[in-house]
């Protein structure tokens, strides 16, 4: 009988041992994943980002910012509203403000569409702004090939990325100072999360003991970069050779309807960014069906991958999608779809 007891109170303490060691450890990935992933680098002997925001200059915020990015302009600290940064685009026509990949350590755009399909968010061809304040590099891969030597002043720099994409990719004029650094201040509260990275628990509880003065902090740091991507790759890819036949990829409906929805419509539905009107009328199917295998800038295997450029009398244009942001399925998906609802199933 009393070895019985002391085998229950060996089981008990067992119990409340691993209780009290699962609660510790729930209290340290809590307390981790609660920080900003910037905070946690520094803290692990990183150098902070050389884009922080200078709130020394008179009207900077992150509010204003955020007016900026969304809406292209915001109350003027020096009285009544700022000039429109361009007449044509704001920063969330190709760029969401949210979250927009499942895992931030790759690309993969098939598993993108999912994604903002499931958050109700556009699929667009720009990466998304959030977590661009944890990047050191921009405008990367193949947008040389479009912007030439202006993306050397941009490649690793987020205020000339900034400008590039203010002057040429909107079409707009430069930031003033306190524009770019409202901007950045807004860029900075949407910068990632711990709880955005999928770090395995065992590495989260070497990253706590190494905050904490007990563990490898450089080790610690190279483990947090690991899961997120520095810059986004960006491949240019030319329409199939063609362009009747395609890819030769047999088209999946229900994802094509997807794209056209959440990325044709959030640009052309009732001319929002573009002269060309599109919505989900026979007669819009019908005509992008006609102009799928031609050579003209209606052909979506054209816009798609040359996308379309700015003009004198009409600066309004179409961005290209890369090879990371539009897969040859998923324009082969969006052609099906098309040919689908225009009558040519």
């Amino acid at each position: 009988m009393c070895v019985m007891k002391k085998l229950k109170f060996a089981a008990l303490a067992l119990l409340v041992v691993f209780l009290f060691l699962n609660l510790t450890w729930k209290k340290t990935f809590l307390a981790v994943e609660e920080m900003n992933v910037a905070d946690v680098l520094v803290q692990l002997g990183e150098a902070p980002a050389p884009h922080q925001p200078d709130f020394g200059i008179e009207g900077v915020s992150a509010e204003r910012g955020r007016d900026i990015v969304t809406k292209g302009r915001t109350s003027s600290p020096f009285g009544g509203e700022s000039k429109r940064v361009s007449k044509h685009f704001v920063c969330t026509s190709c760029h969401n403000i949210e979250r927009d990949e499942p895992d931030l350590s790759k690309t993969d755009p098939e598993a993108r569409l999912a994604y903002v399909r499931e958050k109700g968010l556009p699929y667009l061809q720009g990466s998304a702004l959030y977590g661009v304040f944890d990047r050191s590099s921009f405008y990367n891969g193949d947008y040389e090939k479009k912007y030439g030597d202006l993306v050397n002043a941009a490649r690793h720099d987020l205020r000339q990325a900034i400008h590039l994409c203010a002057t040429q990719c909107a079409q707009g004029r430069p930031l003033e100072d306190w524009e770019m650094e409202s901007v950045l201040a807004y860029f900075q509260t949407i910068s990632l999360k711990m709880s955005d990275l999928r770090i395995p628990d065992t590495e989260l509880q070497k990253i706590d003991k190494a905050l904490k003065g007990n563990g490898d902090k450089s080790a610690s740091a190279k483990m947090v970069k690991s899961h997120f991507m520095d810059g986004f790759p960006a491949t240019f890819l030319d329409p199939p050779q063609d362009r009747r036949t395609g890819f030769s990829n047999t088209g999946d409906v229900e994802k094509g309807k997807e794209i056209y929805e959440l990325s044709c419509l959030h640009c052309h539905d009732d001319k929002r960014y573009s002269f060309f009107n599109l919505d989900n009328s026979r007669l819009s199917f019908e005509f992008l069906n006609q102009h799928f295998p031609r050579y003209d800038r209606y052909s979506v295997y054209q816009v798609a991958r040359y996308g379309t450029p700015p003009v004198p009398w009409k600066r309004a244009y179409m961005p290209h999608y890369t090879k990371e942001k539009l897969s040859e399925q998923m324009l082969e998906d969006l052609r099906a779809y098309v040919e689908q609802q225009a009558g040519q199933e």
